[in-house]
């Protein structure tokens, strides 16, 4: 960066007398250290949030509301980007969740897990996170004997039926070795 300073203010000490460019002046800004401070979307958010600094959490079910912009301390989820842990003043991003678990912490480090076969987590700016799924229930309701035998009458599917039912087999076949890796 000084190399670049040098060359424009050598090129433009050059011309006697002549304004120096608007490149030279932005330099000279960031090595003096006077340009404002930069913001980010968790600075945004934190400045616009409730005062508490929970993470406000609404998990939907087509049938039903688990949780309604109840404060929470972190929510962790299985998206198809890879799991994740969800704070309050986290980056705004739209999710798509893969069949697995998610976690709530409430204010006391209590954790309840829910498994989800599939979904959207939409983080909002405003300490909002805002899970819409399909299905949720709560982890310790399955039974690994009961997934282990539902996995193999899955895979058995996979190589018999039609088209159709080999699809749909293979989504079960996901979402049982997702459930059975929750439940060890």
């Amino acid at each position: 960066m000084f190399g670049v300073r040098r060359a424009i203010t050598t090129t433009s000490s050059r011309a006697a007398g002549a304004a120096l460019p608007r490149a030279t002046q932005s330099v000279r800004l960031l090595s003096t250290g006077t340009l404002p401070a930069r913001k980010g979307y968790a600075t945004e958010a934190a400045a616009a949030s409730s005062s508490d600094g929970k993470l406000q959490l609404s998990l939907v079910l087509p049938h039903e509301t688990i949780y309604q912009s109840s404060g929470v301390t972190q929510v962790n989820i299985a998206a198809e980007s890879g799991d994740m842990g969800v704070l309050a003043n986290h980056v705004a991003s739209i999710e798509s969740l893969k069949p697995g678990v998610v976690e709530v912490i409430e204010g006391q480090g209590d954790s309840k897990k829910w498994f989800v076969s599939g979904g959207f987590a939409n983080v909002h700016p405003n300490n909002l996170l805002t899970i819409n799924a399909v299905e949720a229930y709560p982890l310790d309701a399955f039974s690994p004997e009961a997934a282990r035998s539902a996995l193999q009458e899955a895979q058995r599917a996979l190589t018999t039926g039609s088209e159709a039912q080999k699809a749909e087999a293979a989504i079960e076949v996901e979402v049982y070795e997702s459930l059975l890796a929750a439940l060890k």
